[in-house]
């Protein structure tokens, strides 16, 4: 029998990892099914392109909202509870964004579901950096990567069949209810299941043991890791809390210098460039992208679909590589290979024509656009897709994970929210060249960026990590 628990051990651990991953899941389903929307939105509620912009992004806000204030009530009432919270908002947002039949009843859905996935997105990696065991910790983090591809894919692959089936997004499908509120719909059913599953997954030993709830949290370390290994585990925790307070937003500064750690700037960094590379305006907006240069909307969904095949093998090629060869070489390699892919997108770009009112390319530049924006997706999620949000998961101390994560998350958010709204603005001005032009010199910043100041947390315990 001895033989037998390390392996049903690590059978419990990665369940209860997947379970917390479908919140990514969900993250992506969310985030990408507005992606095949936009043309119904516009429709339905007669918006202009920043009116559209506004209807996109404004998920985004509550995304903000929910990373902030997820990471500071998972301090209070713990990680696996805010997950479930999560998953509540999840299903209302799903159905009420398929009901509304305003912009303002809309945007209040969507920015209910943007809070679910803003606390999902910081806390499905803190859960799984809190219980999983440092050898293997970079990889089922990445799983949460592999999950929000999962959840792309899967609303990339829905919306291109629902509106193969219907014709058009803007048309009838079902009972009467026009193709795009059926998107929406479909995110009913993962939401369900993530609700009931995390009913039967444990609370995190770390919040645990800083709520004073000693033997719950000896109960879960037990499942975890061998039972010679408990009693060391919960000593080195505590000698990480401190012990006069539970984990607060204040931790975040040092006192004695009276300034802000340094890691804390560093999480930031990592968070912001995430976005400023430009990835979320293929996942928003990739259908409108594809279709201002020719295709047709089938064919734009179409590539979308496979935009999310090719991004599901580098996450799983990061799962292979982020605890062999580490965190930093991996987002170094992904900001010079985006930094290549964009510049080419931009040449791409600038040599297309207006034809009625449209962008029109070459075929060959025609190919080389869908090609670099094929290998620019495949290099951010084998890099700063997965390894950021690992790297958030477990790069903070225990005594301000929460607030540390609440910080780098708002401001993930927000730079989202910012690229997101920009966009529509910067393809109407400066047009499509000008824009990636932009997100190619943001790959280059970051590159340097990781050189100088992130640090390796392959192979280290959470116990470990440092304050700057």
């Amino acid at each position: 029998m001895e033989g037998r628990k390390p392996l049903s051990r690590s059978a419990y651990i990665l369940i209860i990892c997947c379970i917390a991953a479908i919140g990514g899941f969900l993250f992506g389903f969310d985030s990408g099914v507005i992606n095949g929307t936009v043309e119904g939105l516009q429709t339905s509620f007669d918006s202009d392109s920043v009116g559209t912009g506004f209807n996109v992004a404004s998920m985004l806000l509550g995304c903000a909202v929910g990373a902030f204030f997820a990471g500071r009530l998972a301090d209070r009432f713990g990680r696996r509870t805010l997950l479930i919270v999560s998953a509540i908002f999840f299903l209302v947002s799903a159905w009420g964004s398929g009901i509304a039949d305003a912009s303002v009843e809309f945007v209040i859905y969507r920015i209910l579901g943007g809070m679910a996935v803003g606390a999902a997105s910081v806390m499905t990696p803190a859960y799984i950096s809190e219980v999983a065991p440092s050898r293997y910790r970079g990889r089922l983090a990445t799983i949460q990567q592999v999950a929000i591809i999962g959840g792309l894919f899967m609303a990339f692959l829905s919306n291109y069949v629902l509106a193969y089936i219907s014709s058009s997004a803007v048309a009838e499908l079902w009972f009467g209810f026009a193709t795009w509120r059926w998107m929406f719909w479909m995110e009913l059913l993962p939401a369900a299941v993530f609700l009931v599953a995390l009913l039967f997954i444990p609370e995190s030993p770390r919040y645990l043991i800083s709520s004073g709830r000693q033997s719950e949290a000896r109960h879960v370390l037990g499942l975890v890791m061998s039972e010679h290994e408990v009693g060391d585990k919960l000593d080195e925790i505590h000698a990480t809390l401190v012990q006069d307070h539970t984990p607060r937003l204040s931790d975040v500064v040092n006192r004695v210098a009276g300034k802000v750690h340094g890691i804390v700037w560093v999480g930031i960094g990592l968070a912001v460039f995430q976005q400023l590379v430009g990835i979320n305006v293929v996942f928003y907006y990739g259908a409108v992208l594809w279709q201002s240069v020719g295709f047709s909307e089938g064919d734009a969904l179409l590539i979308n679909v496979i935009s999310g095949a090719v991004s599901i093998g580098a996450c799983l090629l990061a799962i292979a590589l982020i605890d062999k060869i580490g965190r930093k070489p991996l987002l170094w390699a992904g900001s010079v290979g985006m930094a290549v892919t964009l510049s080419c997108l931009v040449f791409a770009f600038s040599t297309a024509t207006m034809v009625d009112g449209s962008l029109d390319l070459s075929d060959d530049m025609g190919v080389l656009a869908l090609l670099a924006a094929n290998v620019y997706v495949f290099c951010f999620n084998l890099s700063w897709g997965p390894v950021m949000w690992v790297m958030l998961g477990e790069m903070f101390p225990n005594q301000m994970r929460g607030s540390g994560l609440a910080i780098a998350g708002l401001c993930q958010w927000l730079a989202n929210f910012a690229i997101t709204m920009s966009f529509p603005v910067m393809l109407a001005s400066i047009g499509l060249a000008g824009a990636y032009g932009f997100y190619a010199l943001c790959a280059v910043l970051s590159a340097f960026f990781v050189l100088r100041y992130v640090r390796e947390t392959r192979g280290k315990e959470l116990e470990e990590m440092a304050y700057d």
